[in-house]
């Protein structure tokens, strides 16, 4: 009996691609294991284990395996379903799938360049002979590929050997070299646990009446903790105390105090984590019987809250219920901002249990993620995690909660899989069994719509925590104030008020612009020509911190121009704003305040929103600069004013949900202002205070908003009504695509007559040398998604068929919105 397994390869191919193995192996294998295997002419792939059966392929000549590289599966049977259902649905191969969800550690590749740890010693005795051989090569090279270390040990199986000189740190492979970035460490002390209690407390004054400045540095920390609400640094306390810090190390040596850095990651969580949680008011209260009651008719529920409402906490509610079952529980962010802040509270209530997984971890910390949840260890119970945490291996899922579900950061949109997590989540909590609750101070119309029609459960909070006030929004006319004089740079003079004021009473300012750069056009005013980036039809932004120009879509820099290109005048302007030149001119204006920029370019690094985030919470910085980023449900205590520089490039933005977008972002930044007991102020600076979304927003009528947007998507056929699919077209020339999309558009209007919209350029046509096209497929309610997708599937094939189309890249988004 000959048997036959079927693999999926992380790479874009339709089909599984099947390998002849022997009896024993195939009693060995089950789904989901790792197995390296040969693909192509000389490259070796780690592929997943799908399917064992006795069919031989008929195309070709099956291969063997190479080896088996795991003892137990390392992907669920669950999570091959959901796997399955968002590559049929979102109209991508299951090995894009694969690629996306797991770690790359996971994926050994015969590409894949091995370097030598150079920080440990190694005791060479230890190694086995294949072992020493690669170490010893190590020595003299600095980096090897798979291929040498094939030649090297003079025989094809040498993936087992390099997985054990990795796990024993002997070896780095190339995917981790990223972690370059050395955080700056700050030392905090707080008294340790054993000492909390007021009997133990005495007992230790009495002990240390022997050492008067040990004593000292004790009573110090007291009164800071007394009269700051926040964690004290070492160099404080020294400072405070008058002492040095060899008495705080013999403290610390002593387990009387206790240091700890803010910035260590590879999640460690020292303490108890068991604060109790905040018993939930009134309002929230019945809030959460509200949900538990709509979990036992439907599997998900829309909490509709305002910002500030309190809703984390009733979300603690509802994961402590799911923990007591034995159950997990998937809590989804937009954001990788949000995770720092959450994740600190969650831990605060569920200490170890609380898992983080999102792209700015390391390979080998994911792996750790994902091996915890395979072993149902106790450290992966509540998963919190940005949209690639949807593909983990959960084996028994309870709740999914989408926190902020408006937000389009959980759009996948390059690579494949182009999938939606708040969709994809849906789907996976049916398969589990699991409910969903998405959560919102601004939910998506698509969500809202679902919810009125009977589809989710809803539920509202409308009012905040502790009935504090929503905060009061005032538009400012920024055509009036400058008619009348009254702007100072970017700033009216109503905005330059009320910070003066905000700031004398102590509180902190968040001021919203969402570009980021000094500004976004650089224009010579001799001759008007602008530098544009020579790979896209775009101009180049200022940067001023570098004095660079730089492309925000291909990374294209180049040095500022000193003078204008074409007439070679030194007349250079710059034109708008972003969040560097607005940083710059509040630094004027308040010369001795301390201001922070949060946006692309100061978070790149792993802890580069921690940084920011913490020295804001702290009151380290009174006045924080930043994009989008800010809008996403972070708490801040202090912050009582908020301004948006500009209104109008969110409104006027061509795409049918900018109006929605608008009024989530600007509702959100509102919500950052006055949370605790003051009421706080929003300004918004605007050319067209009229306008009806800013009028919505002023008054926070989401309902209204609603019900006119919905007005319009009725009336010209966008989504919830109906369904969106976006086909592009990439190629290098320009005929070629212009010659590719007809066709494609003239056979899907064979099809679906009319709700073909296109062949279209999009605003920026051209990106990193490669032309755009765009079709939109609009589906009615009515029609069958699975035949549409067929269709185009057909379609798509005898596109690739003919011989001049086959270099033009298709890119298929379902649900592109």
């Amino acid at each position: 009996m000959t048997y036959f397994l079927d693999v999926i390869l992380p790479i874009p191919l339709q089909k599984a691609f099947t390998y002849h193995i022997t009896e024993a192996e195939a009693q060995f294998i089950k789904a989901g294991m790792r197995v390296a295997v040969p693909f192509g002419k000389s490259k070796i792939y780690t592929a997943l284990a799908y399917n064992i059966h006795n069919n031989p392929p008929t195309a070709y000549e099956a291969k063997t395996i190479h080896q088996i590289l795991d003892e137990q599966p390392v992907v669920t049977e669950m999570q091959l379903k959901h796997w399955e259902w968002i590559a049929s649905y979102y109209m991508c191969s299951l090995g894009e799938v694969v690629r996306a969800a797991m770690p790359n550690a996971f994926l050994l590749e015969s590409e894949t360049i091995i370097t030598k740890n150079d920080t440990i010693d190694i005791n060479d005795s230890q190694l086995k002979d294949d072992e020493f051989l690669i170490y010893e090569a190590l020595q003299y090279q600095s980096s090897l590929k798979i291929q040498d270390v094939v030649s090297i040990l003079d025989k094809k199986r040498v993936l087992p050997v390099i997985k054990a000189l990795v796990e024993k740190d002997i070896l780095f492979l190339q995917e981790e070299l990223y972690e370059k970035y050395q955080p700056k460490l700050v030392r905090y002390v707080k008294l340790h646990q054993h000492h909390k209690s007021e009997e133990k407390l005495q007992e230790l004054l009495g002990l240390l009446s022997r050492a008067p400045k040990q004593r000292q540095v004790l009573l110090t920390l007291f009164t800071l903790e007394a009269s700051a609400n926040k964690p004290i640094k070492v160099s404080e306390l020294v400072e405070r105390s008058g002492t040095s810090s060899a008495i705080i190390k013999a403290l610390i040596d002593k387990v009387i105090l206790e240091e700890y850095h803010i910035q260590t990651d590879r999640v460690q969580f020292e303490g108890e984590g068991d604060a109790a949680a905040k018993t939930l008011n009134d309002v929230q209260q019945n809030a959460f019987i509200e949900i538990k009651e709509i979990f036992k008719s439907k599997s998900v529920a829309l909490l509709h809250g305002v910002t500030s409402s309190g809703k984390t906490e009733i979300y603690v509610k509802l994961i402590r219920q799911q923990l007591d079952k034995g159950n997990q529980v998937l809590y989804l962010l937009p954001e990788i901002a949000l995770t720092t802040q959450l994740v600190q509270r969650l831990q605060d209530y569920f200490g170890e249990k609380v898992a983080v997984f999102h792209s700015r971890y390391s390979g080998n910390e994911r792996v750790e993620v994902w091996q915890n949840m395979l072993n149902k260890s106790d450290k992966a119970q509540v998963i919190v995690g940005a949209r690639s945490s949807l593909l983990l291996p959960f084996q028994n899922l309870g709740l999914i909660i989408i926190d902020e579900e408006h937000e389009q950061s959980y759009k996948q949109f390059d690579p494949a899989p182009r999938y939606h997590a708040r969709d994809a989540a849906i789907v996976l909590a049916n398969f589990h069994k699991a409910k969903t609750l998405l959560g919102s101070a601004t939910p998506s119309l698509e969500s809202y719509f679902n919810a009125s029609q009977g589809k989710y459960g809803l539920v509202e909070l409308t009012t905040r925590y502790n009935n504090v006030l929503m905060p009061d929004i005032e538009l400012v006319d920024l055509a009036d104030k400058y008619k009348r004089k009254r702007m100072k740079g970017h700033f009216s003079d109503r905005l330059i008020a009320e910070m003066t004021v905000t700031l004398e009473q102590g509180f902190q300012i968040i001021l919203f612009q969402n570009r980021r750069g000094f500004s976004p056009i650089v224009e010579c005013t001799t001759c008007g020509n602008s530098p544009q980036c020579p790979n896209c039809d775009v101009s180049l932004t200022y940067h001023q911190y570098r004095d660079q120009l730089r492309c925000h879509y291909c990374g294209y820099n180049s040095q500022m121009l000193k003078s204008c290109q074409a007439c070679g005048n030194a007349t250079l302007d710059t034109k708008g704003f972003g969040t560097e030149q607005i940083e710059e001119e509040v630094k004027a204006l308040f010369p001795e305040k301390k201001v922070a920029r949060m946006d692309l370019d100061t978070t790149r690094g792993k802890y580069g929103f921690e940084k920011i985030i913490n020295s804001f919470e702290q009151r380290e910085v009174d006045i924080l600069v930043g994009t989008q980023m800010l809008t996403k449900g972070l708490d801040f205590r202090y912050v009582k004013l908020v301004g948006i520089m500009n209104a109008d490039n969110l409104l006027n933005f061509p795409d049918f949900r900018a109006h929605e977008r608008s009024y989530q972002l600007m509702a959100q930044v509102s919500g950052r202002a006055g949370r605790t007991d003051l009421r706080g102020k929003v300004l918004i600076q605007t050319y067209n205070p009229h306008h009806n979304i800013l009028q919505q927003v002023s008054t926070n009528s989401y309902k209204e908003m609603y019900a006119e947007q919905m007005n319009d998507r009725y009336n010209y056929k966008y989504p919830p009504i109906y369904r969106l699919i976006k086909i592009t077209f990439k190629h290098k020339d320009y005929n070629r695509v212009n010659l590719a999309a007809d066709w494609y558009a003239k056979s899907l209007r064979q099809v679906f007559k009319a709700n073909v919209l296109g062949p279209e350029f999009p605003p920026i046509s051209r990106i990193r040398n490669l032309y755009n096209k765009n079709i939109l497929i609009k589906i009615p309610q009515k029609q069958s998604l699975v035949k549409t997708k067929e269709a185009i599937a057909k379609i798509d094939t005898s596109f690739n068929a003919v011989k001049d189309f086959r270099s033009v890249r298709v890119v298929i988004n379902v649900d592109n919105y």
